[in-house]
């Protein structure tokens, strides 16, 4: 086998999700021939995708030596940014967002890292850019969306998450995002429906579970919205601890004197018998 066989045979372990694969076709390839930029590069992507993110770095930063290669710059960023070294991750993508022609990913990447940073105008404003290059990237569309969420530009969240479903209609981030943009205006009926769509790809996700049951209790399908919490506390004390908050904190929620009570019609047991309800006009959950 040639050596530019082997270096595909590599990217197709890698591209088909088989990281152990291409890391060992990797390093025999750099045995014979320890500066081969290529190979490097595809062993840094493999040690990343183990999670083996101090290897990565230090194989994708022989890659990245004295060169500007955008995805070269993007997969190091990401292997900087799960080493939790924020810093150098924003530098690297900072970098491979001035490269021509434009690398779609690279902004994705940076709008993400932005949000998670919470530097929401940042981000908007990177994903904006990005979108100029790559219009039908729903990536992007989606980052932009959760940022503007989070700035409560509720209307262009929307307009942003509806992008994403015309490029990519069952997208489950851009259907949950729809349903908290929806849900954020207090449009409860239509966040139901994005969030019931979400939950058919995503049926574990509590999230959903729990703003599924605020929107139910808003428009008063009281038992249908307790049914919810109750799917959303099943699996683990933590997830009934969390879902019996959010339950208490809901403006039609319920709360108990005691634990054994909650507990009961957390099962569904006694669910007609009668429990206070908290005061009305409290701000759904958002957990």
């Amino acid at each position: 086998m040639t050596h530019d066989e082997a270096l595909q045979r590599a990217r197709i372990a890698l591209h088909g999700r088989r990281p152990q694969e291409a890391e060992r076709i990797a390093a025999e390839l750099l045995r014979g021939e320890s500066h081969d930029i290529q190979a490097r590069y595809v062993l840094g992507c493999a040690l990343l995708m183990q999670g083996r993110s101090e290897e990565a770095i230090a194989a994708l930063e022989t890659a990245a030596r004295g060169r500007h290669d955008p995805e070269i710059d993007t997969q190091l960023a990401i292997a900087l940014r799960q080493a939790g070294r924020h810093d150098a991750a924003l530098s690297r993508l900072k970098r491979a967002t001035k490269r021509e022609p434009p690398y779609a990913v690279a902004f994705a990447e940076l709008g993400s890292l932005l949000v998670s940073l919470e530097r929401y105008e940042e981000a908007v404003a990177t994903m904006r850019r990005g979108l100029d290059a790559a219009p039908m990237m729903p990536d992007l569309w989606i980052q932009l969306g959760f940022a503007l969420l989070a700035l409560r530009t509720c209307t262009e969240a929307k307009a942003a998450f509806a992008r994403a479903l015309e490029v990519a209609p069952n997208s489950p981030d851009a259907l949950f995002g729809m349903a908290k943009a929806h849900q954020e205006v207090g449009a409860n009926r239509e966040a139901a429906q994005f969030f019931r769509r979400y939950l058919m790809a995503a049926p574990a996700d509590q999230a959903a579970w729990l703003g599924l049951g605020h929107c139910l209790l808003e428009l008063g399908e009281l038992d249908a919205g307790y049914d919810c919490f109750r799917t959303a506390a099943r699996g683990s004390p933590q997830r009934y601890g969390s879902a019996l908050s959010s339950l208490a904190g809901a403006a039609r929620g319920r709360f108990w004197l005691k634990p054994s009570d909650a507990a009961r019609f957390m099962r569904g047991d006694n669910v007609n018998a009668s429990a206070p309800e908290t005061p009305a006009g409290t701000s759904p959950s958002r957990g």
